[in-house]
């Protein structure tokens, strides 16, 4: 299993607290074999999890300049018309996929282009299928200029139990429609917010595959 780069200091931090845990039971119950027993196989358990939450799978983008590309991996939660009141200050369609704990928390490019727009927000940490969450948690805003001039809008959104927001893209950057844009630790959402004449191809329900589902195709 390969892991992500951001999982390196929570995995040790685990393992170590784990060792300590389970050798100062040993010291003060020196004789209680089945509370051992208990203890290392919940550590064992508890390691998977965490493993298997910073697990770094490799994904094939299409690239294709009238697609945009699922954002993460999860469950499309919202998709709706609204007015986007930061940066367009207008009309979109938004589509929103929440990211549960047991997905991969790697966030990806949904188009091609220049970043013309990046914004930190810090705020609070509503569950992240709070219809105020997009607004009044911390997030991250950006947009990514197309070479055909369209913009797209995504939001990075910590929920109740994502308290950390990792990004690797700034204002003026080039990126790459599948690569990686960020990272968000232990579960949350993000929204996509498209023009109004983009064809939505994902429902309510859906699971798509960051890095590879098409979620819409741009007019």
């Amino acid at each position: 299993m390969t892991l992500h780069k951001e999982g390196t200091g929570t995995i040790s931090l685990t393992i170590i607290g784990l060792v300590i845990l389970n050798g100062l039971v040993r010291y003060f119950l020196p004789d209680n074999t089945l509370v051992h027993n208990i203890l290392i196989g919940a550590s064992i358990v508890f390691l998977i999890i965490i493993l298997q939450f910073f697990r770094k799978p490799t994904r094939t983008t299409t690239i294709n300049s009238k697609q945009v590309i699922a954002p993460a991996d999860g469950k499309v939660v919202v998709i709706e018309e609204v007015v986007e009141t930061e940066y367009f200050k207008g009309p979109r369609r938004q589509v929103s996929i929440f990211m549960s704990p047991i997905n991969v928390h790697i966030n990806f490019n949904p188009i091609s282009g220049i970043v013309s727009y990046f914004k930190y927000h810090p705020g609070k940490y509503l569950v992240a299928w709070h219809p105020k969450s997009s607004t009044d948690n911390e997030r991250t805003t950006i947009v990514v200029k197309h070479d055909n001039g369209t913009e797209v809008l995504f939001r990075q959104i910590a929920g109740a139990l994502a308290r950390r927001l990792c990004w690797y893209v700034k204002e003026g950057q080039q990126v790459q429609q599948g690569n990686e844009f960020g990272f968000i630790k232990f579960g949350s959402r993000i929204d996509i917010f498209l023009p109004l004449d983009a064809k939505i191809l994902v429902n309510i329900d859906d699971r798509p595959v960051g890095g590879e589902s098409v979620i819409a195709e741009l007019a």
